[in-house]
């Protein structure tokens, strides 16, 4: 899978670095499957439990909070692509806009963030880490971005961006003007990666089902891939494109 690393453990180790419940499995799902299929031992790091995002309707908060339910799917979805650990460092979700809340990954000091995902490290010992790129704009996953590429940097382990190529955002956005223009993703320029800055591209079309059925657990989430065409929906789940990450 990452044919440039020299994996220090057997079986090797992947860490997959992220702000929300729901950003493991739409953003890196297809490539925590393929990791364990080939043998390798991942475990998914989670900064929050995703409470201050929006759920869908039918979502039953009776008797749960939302970020009761949204960890509860995190840990479904982590078993169905066999992932052997979650890791949830217990900051307080952000939100996209408005002053952060007290406790919440924004507002917490960067270097506390950067500690948190430190002491994970230290104690996984993953051999390759991977975190989204944040170049969808939003502030909780720049601040996971920043301190994993921190900590992979400083930990001397190879680290790796998860991204979506511009062109392939830009087809994204086109066809979700038309079906939800009140999307705040859709707000933000240059959504995306530039392409040409996409280092490694992992085939994993292999798992396209088990990654449906994965995405499936975050039912309280509107999946972003709803309503795609099919061939869009296919060029974003059966492909995986990664940056090397490097201190800025």
């Amino acid at each position: 899978m990452f044919d440039a690393v020299v994996p220090r453990h057997d079986p090797p180790r992947l860490m997959v670095v992220v702000a929300h419940p729901d950003d493991e499995t739409f953003g890196c799902g297809s490539l925590l499957l393929a990791a364990a299929a080939a043998g390798w031992r991942t475990t998914v790091v989670c900064a929050t439990r995703g409470e201050a995002g929006e759920a869908t309707a039918d979502t039953d908060l009776s008797e749960a909070t939302l970020g009761d339910v949204r960890e509860a799917e995190l840990r479904r979805a982590a078993e169905a692509m066999g992932v052997a650990e979650v890791v949830l460092l217990g900051f307080g979700d952000s939100g996209m806009e408005g002053d952060p809340p007290a406790g919440s990954l924004v507002a917490a000091d960067e270097q506390a963030v950067v500690e948190a995902v430190a002491r994970a490290v230290d104690t996984e010992e993953p051999d390759v880490i991977v975190t989204l790129d944040g170049s969808d704009g939003h502030r909780d996953h720049v601040r996971v971005r920043d301190a994993a590429v921190h900590v992979a940097t400083t930990h001397q382990v190879p680290g790796y961006l998860h991204g979506i190529p511009r062109s392939l955002m830009s087809r994204w956005v086109e066809h979700m003007v038309s079906l939800r223009p009140d999307m705040a993703h859709l707000r933000l320029a240059d959504l995306g990666t530039p392409d040409d800055d996409i280092d490694l591209v992992v085939d994993t079309s292999s798992h396209l089902a088990a990654r449906e059925r994965a995405m499936a657990e975050h039912r309280s989430q509107t999946s972003p891939f709803e309503g795609l065409p099919e061939d869009l929906r296919r060029a974003f789940l059966t492909r995986e494109h990664l940056q090397v990450a490097t201190l800025s």
